[in-house]
């Protein structure tokens, strides 16, 4: 029972030690704000040229991704090759999807197709050599075939 009244003592000592460090003040009023009378003239103008500079800030990161872009475009467009296909054409097709199971050996250019018709816009129409298959790709997949005969047959060599 002593212990119960001592932790009460204790606890009333704290609070008043806690009082004397807080005061407490009782909210402002409407009156009283009018009392200080507060700059607010003074305030927004200085939140304009607040917003203002944060818009011009916006409008120079704008400007900066602007002008990003048309220097990766500008670089990008000058790794492009042209190329020109005529109907007749022996052209080998670019096959992407290699990349995903990696054979340092294995072509990526697949293929013997022919070009039976070309768009100035870029995709191509073409066809397999030995077949009535026709399909349209872009043109940036696609190479001249310069001659010679493809060896389609698969070897085996065993290494020992």
């Amino acid at each position: 029972m002593e212990e119960a009244i001592s932790a009460t003592d204790s606890w009333t000592l704290f609070c008043r030690d806690m009082e004397s460090v807080i005061k407490w003040q009782p909210p402002i009023t409407l009156r009283q704000v009018d009392r200080l009378k507060f700059p607010t003239e003074a305030a927004r103008i200085k939140r304009m040229l607040q917003l203002n500079e944060l818009d011009e800030f916006r409008y120079s990161a704008y400007e900066n991704a602007k002008l990003y872009k048309e220097r990766t475009k500008l670089l990008h467009d000058k790794k492009i090759a042209i190329r020109f296909f005529e109907p007749g054409q022996r052209v080998l097709l670019y096959n992407s999807r290699l990349k995903i199971f990696p054979e340092k050996l294995k072509s990526r250019w697949s293929g013997l197709f022919v070009v039976t018709r070309a768009s100035p816009y870029g995709h191509v129409e073409i066809q397999e050599e030995n077949s009535d298959r026709k399909f349209t790709v872009n043109g940036q997949r696609l190479k001249h075939y310069l001659g010679g005969e493809i060896d389609r047959q698969r070897s085996t060599h065993l290494l020992n």
